[in-house]
Order: structure tokens, then C-alpha cells, then sequence
């Protein structure tokens, strides 16, 4: 008997420190939804933060496989059971989910689910989140749920701990925001005293260069030299900034979790799907994380804005010592022996110039109609 409480205890234990380690809201989720599953031995698990529209603004799932849940379609709306849990923040323990009156169907590729347990996650008075779980893995009563008073109260816990960790990893997430704002800020009124003021007195210099040419050749060459000064300082202001801009996120979180939030905000703001995979990186020198970090965000600016993809997935992965970065997307190609013209229309140059700053090699490889891959490699430190 005294097996079973310390098992309990140690799996509550593992749950709310996994939900600690995570700072992305989505890792967040997924924690959650994954803990949930498991400490209760449910076939399914979900959690859905509402939107003020009336539908979700994430929804996350756990026993669900990738290809079921591109069958189901669009993110459920909040009607239901779904809708009771998040405006009457009221827990629901159900023997069928399928004979409760607020029960309106499901579509045709979603999983058949019977037992039903499901809880509000709050933040003081405020709805949050929805927390459910179907399908409980045990011998049913007769007529009864599988989900017992224990696990309501089990999962009570883990909502209210959730609601912490949620709330946690949405305030670090608007810091890091506002951070980047204000560094934005600084940078912009600094390239505007320094390089923007150097780069008006190189422009007075040259056109006096212009006028002194023909009527006093000395003094034109003099004026001149002053130009080729003023143009040297305009670049060291210029790369003494561009060293400034590299993100603290990358400092703070690394490659991949950088990445993955870059990522994420750009699936929210394009229509195109914009997914990330990450295997078995490992961290890299400095110069090397922050220069694969231009190239995604270069190939990715140029999928999203010229190529009309439908679908860009980045991929970070090991390779012996170092690493390879591959962004892929479905959009519409261009014929690999343009590639000088379309280097510089698609910033290939800038990207080959950073893979090649830290000892890497750049790929490109595309056809019109057939997308494009862009695969950078580094041997790593």
C-alpha cells in the first residue's frame, strides 16, 4: 500500500518540475498537457487558452497523433462542455461526454472519447486555460467514470500550478519583448547621432570635392582624402552597431530556443505554416550560433515575402562536431542558373558571407515550381 502514495507523490514531483523548466508559453503548454496525461494514465489530453473571440488562441494535445490532428481541421470553438469549464469556471467529471446535454458532436476524424474530466485553470478570478483529460486507462463502473474524486483533486493541483507556470512564462515573455523594444529604441538614436551625422558631413565633403575639381585640383584631392576618412569612420560606427544587434535572447536562451520563438511568431503573423524541429543540438561557439541565426532569419524573410510558400519548416540538427540549419520551403522556386542575379534579390550573398565568416559551407538548391532549400552547415568548435 505505501508503494502507491510515494509513486503518486514522486509523479506530482516530476510534473511540477518539468512545468518550472520552461519559460516559451507553448513549451509550457505542452508540459502541462503531457504531465496531465500521464499522471492521471489517460488515453487523451488537452488544453485550450481562450481567445476573446470566441474561439482559441492556443490549443494544445497530447495522445493525438500528427496526422489525426491535421484530419480533425480547424481549432474547436469555445461551445459545451469546453464552454462551461471556461464561463463557469466550474470542474466537469463525466461518465460519457457523448450523453451530457451540452454535447454538440465532434468532426468525423476526431477520436471517440467516453469518460470525461476537465478543469478550469485560473489566475485569480480570471479563465486562463481549459484542462481536460478522456478516456481514463482502468475498468469503468458499471454506467460510472473512470476518473475518480482523487484525480479531480490530483488534477486540481497540477491546474493551479499550471496557471503559475503559464502566468510566469507569459511575463517573461512580454519582458523579453519590452527589452527588445527599448534596445531597439537605444540602437536607432544612436545610429541616428553617429553614423546618420558622419554620413551628412561625408556628402558636404564630396559635393565641395565636386566643386573644387576643375578650378582647384589640390584642394579637390585634399577634400577627397577627408571623404575616404569619413567614409572608414561611417563603417566602424556602423559595425561597432551591427556587434550591438546581436539578440540577447540568443545569449540568454541559446540557438534553439531563439529559434523556436522567431519561429513562432512568424507562423502567428504570415498565413503560411511556418514549423521547427530541433534534434540533438548541441550548443556552438558564439560566432557560429548567431551567424545561423541571420542565415534562418534571411531565408525565412525571403520564403515568406518572395516565394508564396504555403509551408517553410526549419530544421537545427547535429552533424559529428557541429551543426546544420535547413530551411525548406514549398513556394516557387527559381532556376538555379540565375543564381547570380537572384543572390543579391534574396540576400544569398549576405548569407554565403556568414556561413563562410565562420568556417561553414552554404547550399542552395531550387527549381522553379519546386521551392527551395537552403541548408547551411558548421563544424562546430
Amino acid at each position: 500500500m505505501s508503494q502507491g502514495p510515494r509513486s503518486g507523490l514522486a509523479a506530482v514531483s516530476s510534473a511540477l518540475l518539468a512545468m518550472s523548466r520552461h519559460l516559451e508559453v507553448r513549451d509550457v503548454l505542452k508540459t502541462i498537457v503531457a504531465s496531465a496525461r500521464e499522471l492521471l494514465d489517460a488515453q487523451y489530453a488537452a488544453l485550450g487558452v481562450p481567445d476573446d473571440h470566441g474561439g482559441f488562441a492556443q490549443f494544445v494535445v497530447d495522445g493525438v497523433s500528427d496526422e489525426q490532428w491535421k484530419a480533425i481541421g480547424p481549432l474547436p470553438r469555445q461551445h459545451g462542455i469546453l464552454a462551461a469549464m471556461l464561463h463557469e469556471a466550474t470542474p466537469e467529471r463525466l461518465a460519457d461526454v457523448r450523453e451530457d446535454p451540452r454535447f454538440e458532436g465532434w468532426p468525423s476524424a476526431h477520436p471517440e472519447m467516453s469518460d470525461f474530466l476537465g478543469l478550469p485553470i485560473r489566475d485569480g478570478d480570471e479563465v486562463i486555460g481549459a484542462l481536460f483529460l478522456a478516456n481514463k486507462n482502468c475498468e469503468k463502473p458499471e454506467g460510472g467514470c473512470g476518473f475518480t474524486e482523487e484525480d479531480e483533486d490530483l488534477l486540481s493541483i497540477l491546474a493551479q500550478h499550471a496557471a503559475i507556470a503559464l502566468t510566469n512564462a507569459r511575463l517573461y515573455e512580454r519582458s523579453r519583448e519590452l527589452t527588445i523594444a527599448e534596445e531597439r529604441s537605444r540602437l536607432a538614436h544612436e545610429l541616428h547621432d553617429a553614423v546618420s551625422q558622419k554620413l551628412f558631413s561625408l556628402r558636404l565633403t564630396a559635393q565641395a570635392a565636386a566643386a573644387l575639381v576643375d578650378r582647384d585640383p589640390s584642394r579637390a584631392k585634399g577634400e577627397l582624402q577627408q571623404v575616404a576618412v569619413l567614409a572608414a569612420e561611417a563603417a566602424d560606427e556602423l559595425r561597432a552597431a551591427v556587434v550591438e544587434l546581436r539578440p540577447a535572447a540568443l545569449d540568454e536562451d541559446g540557438l534553439t530556443a531563439t529559434l523556436r520563438t522567431h519561429v513562432q511568431v512568424l507562423d502567428r503573423a504570415h498565413t503560411a505554416r511556418v514549423t521547427f524541429t530541433a534534434r540533438s543540438f548541441r550548443a556552438l561557439p558564439a560566432a557560429q550560433e548567431e551567424a545561423m541565426l541571420r542565415v534562418a532569419q534571411e531565408a525565412l524573410h525571403n520564403a515568406l515575402r518572395h516565394s508564396g510558400a504555403e509551408h517553410v519548416d526549419v530544421t537545427l540538427e547535429r552533424r559529428g562536431s557541429g551543426a546544420v540549419l535547413r530551411v525548406t520551403d514549398d513556394g516557387s522556386g527559381f532556376e538555379p542558373t540565375a543564381i547570380r542575379r537572384a543572390g543579391r534579390h534574396l540576400g544569398l550573398v549576405s548569407m554565403r558571407d556568414r556561413t563562410s565568416g565562420v568556417g561553414g559551407t552554404l547550399t542552395v538548391e531550387s527549381a522553379p515550381g519546386k521551392g527551395t532549400t537552403i541548408e547551411m552547415e558548421v563544424p562546430g568548435g
